[in-house]
């Protein structure tokens, strides 16, 4: 497995031998009513401890031991951080096993604080919500109009699509830029057709009220226009200030 650091110690291949156990449970409060009904209120989540064990090995063994059983002493806080993982942790035990100064089997239990990627992962979904959103919003503004905007909801549904620096998440952008350029063209094709000869043609009544007609229906569309490219606009400026 990757690298795992807890504080200022790095442990590597052997080091780590067995992977890291994690997880834990939801709190729950369970009500059971009259006919077998049953109510259930989720509390929160509640980390299990984190767990691992592994060899020091090297003519250091005994001394990163040594610095791991100081900061279990010290009972402070303690980054923990693995491949996506990142967690604030207690060390709640250290047990290791001197065989020899250059081959120390070890295993460790840490109590969860804080899962600080949980943020990151939230961050992101909540911006992809977001984002997912206003873009429904600009496709069913944009339909009755005659713009298919459907192309941006499809790249959006990617997977990363909202982390910037990602192939997909470039994908995103592009069919959110391409679906505004769609939204502009369409308005500058139904602008013209707002003359005041369209409101009175030749003059003659029929004239006047096929005229009226065609204008209530050309400023119903260039205002679902304005509404879709408003709603894009926004989704735009979001994705702008995702994170990496």
């Amino acid at each position: 497995m990757s690298d795992l650091i807890l504080g200022p110690v790095v442990l590597s291949d052997f080091e780590v031998a067995s992977g890291v156990t994690f997880g834990g449970g939801q709190a729950l409060a369970v009500h059971d009513l009259p006919g077998g009904m049953r109510v259930i209120d989720a509390l929160g989540r509640r980390d299990g401890p984190i767990t691992f064990h592994g060899y020091f090995y090297g003519d250091d063994a005994a001394a990163r031991a040594r610095i791991v059983d100081e900061l279990r002493g010290q009972g402070l806080p303690l980054p923990l951080i693995w491949d996506a993982f990142f967690y604030t942790v207690v060390i709640r035990e250290f047990v290791a096993d001197y065989q020899c100064g250059w081959w120390i089997p070890y295993r460790i239990n840490c109590t969860v604080l804080q899962d600080e990627a949980a943020a990151i992962v939230d961050a992101v979904a909540d911006l992809a919500g977001s984002v997912l959103g206003d873009v429904g919003t600009a496709v069913a503004a944009a339909a009755p109009a005659g713009v298919d905007l459907s192309a941006v909801p499809a790249a959006l549904s990617a997977t990363g699509s909202t982390v910037a620096g990602t192939a997909v998440y470039g994908a995103a952008n592009a069919a959110i830029n391409a679906g505004q350029t769609n939204v502009a063209t369409a308005t500058a094709s139904a602008e013209p057709a707002l003359p005041q000869t369209m409101l009175f043609g030749s003059g003659a009544p029929s004239d006047a009220i096929a005229g009226t007609g065609a204008a209530v229906t050309t400023t119903g569309q260039l205002a679902a226009l304005a509404t879709a490219n408003a709603y894009l606009g926004r989704a735009a400026v979001n994705m702008a200030n995702a994170s990496t």
